[in-house]
């Protein structure tokens, strides 16, 4: 920090606002990506069973449960508050509204009816600071491979991936670096960098690779049956010529 900031630092009227100031505009930190969540809004079931369910859904209510926390939640809301985060390949945080009571939540588990494919059932797991969570991450490619730009295509295996994390380290996705991952060459669960998680997929498993575009293939087969036939030519050339007077 330079004198002029010093200076300009001290010259607050209070100490506490003097380090706030510095800490907002010089001190270095970390920027922190809030996580994108949607709101749901339910209301507590009190009957269970067969009966009380087909009455719900005949109400286009959907039964759900909340676990994970000090006590499980059986809850129903609209179909249509759940489409947003069933029906994407994102990852979202679900803060779900029970009868006033907001459980920070993410989804866990979906069954859909075997006739007509509508949403049945939710499960949905709290999330608390200090227990450690199983969640599946998209993974996001970054960058254009060196295979690429020699001619190659890029070919993703996975979408996501299962890691094991406490509640603050999760995030929306988990960026992979492909710029280095050259033609033929393949990216490895084990080579994905996440921080403060541990990834429960197994190391070897290929999540990306670069192969040869069939047109790559035919250039460099037709490069490989022209050399043999070039120097063929250059040596029978070289024999038909006139031996050099001595």
């Amino acid at each position: 920090m330079g004198n002029r900031a010093l200076k300009k630092m001290l010259n607050y009227p209070f100490s506490h606002s003097g380090i706030l100031y510095y800490l907002l505009t010089f001190a270095p930190h970390k920027k922190f990506i809030k996580m994108k969540s949607i709101t749901i809004e339910g209301q507590l079931r009190t009957e269970s069973g067969k009966k009380a369910t087909r009455q719900l859904r005949s109400q286009k209510m959907v039964p759900g449960v909340i676990y994970g926390g000090k006590a499980e939640v059986n809850f129903a809301a609209p179909a249509s508050a759940f489409k947003n985060i069933v029906y994407t390949s994102e990852f979202l945080l679900a803060e779900v509204n029970v009868n006033g009571t907001i459980y920070k939540c993410i989804l866990k588990d979906l069954q859909f009816n075997k006739v007509t494919d509508a949403l049945a059932h939710v499960d949905f797991l709290e999330l608390v600071d200090d227990k450690k969570v199983i969640a599946s991450l998209p993974l996001k490619y970054i960058g254009t491979p060196e295979g690429v730009k020699a001619g190659g295509k890029l070919v993703t295996k996975m979408k996501s991936v299962k890691v094991k994390t406490f509640p603050k380290y999760l995030k929306e996705h988990i960026e992979v670096d492909i710029n280095a991952l050259e033609l033929n060459g393949n990216l490895r669960v084990e080579d994905i960098v996440a921080e403060n998680m541990e990834i429960m997929n197994s190391p070897r498993i290929p999540i990306a690779s670069v192969t040869m575009t069939r047109q790559l293939k035919q250039e460099e087969a037709a490069t490989t049956t022209t050399a043999p036939k070039a120097d063929a030519a250059a040596a029978a050339s070289a024999a038909k010529a006139p031996a050099a007077k001595k």
